[in-house]
């Protein structure tokens, strides 16, 4: 049970830093003219994220039958994803958002991940909601989040890719890539 708490503390700071650096960017687009999409949504990521963590603890501590078995291909797992998780965000640099602010007639990035992928940080989001409960046996928590952040992504991602077509390059930028597996 320490690793857990080890791991969930870490997990905690680094969404509290993320919303840091997401509060920081947020200021920094709408100073140049950035407008935001899809916020009548917002709120329910923010649910599901809270929600998320909260059942992880729920069912680490009291149903989890501890560490899985599998744990050597889970831990790599999550680290690599940790990795492309933060290169996608130093790839965006300001541009990186929780929310879907975009300035208009601005180029979309496609450095870093972003060249192999149209959505490497969604991809990221998936694989932890997904891998992290498993790495502790909460088989319902990685069900039932995997599920309902699916769900989510149907609404956010044509938001993001509507706004994007409508104020980017991004229709030219990304033809040729896929929305999450690499071509």
């Amino acid at each position: 049970m320490t690793l857990f708490y080890i791991v969930i503390s870490l997990l905690i700071i680094q969404r509290i830093t993320e919303l840091i650096i997401a509060k920081r960017n947020e200021k920094w687009v709408l100073s140049r003219g950035g407008v935001e999409h899809g916020r009548e949504h917002y709120y329910l990521i923010v649910t599901l994220h809270v929600s998320f963590l909260l059942a992880l603890v729920l069912e680490t501590t009291y149903f989890s039958s501890g560490i899985s078995p599998l744990w050597p291909v889970l831990l790599p797992l999550i680290i690599l994803t940790q990795i492309i998780r933060y290169w996608a965000i130093a790839s965006l640099g300001y541009y990186w958002n929780t929310r879907i602010i975009i300035i208009p007639d601005h180029e979309v990035v496609s450095k870093g991940p972003y060249q192999f992928m149209r959505h490497p940080n969604y991809v990221v989001v998936a694989a932890e909601i997904l891998f992290l409960p498993l790495l502790f046996s909460a088989y319902a928590t990685a069900i039932l989040f995997s599920i309902l952040n699916a769900f989510m992504m149907l609404i956010r991602i044509p938001a993001e890719e509507k706004a994007l077509r409508q104020h980017t390059n991004y229709q030219k930028a990304f033809t040729n890539k896929r929305r999450f597996l690499p071509k």
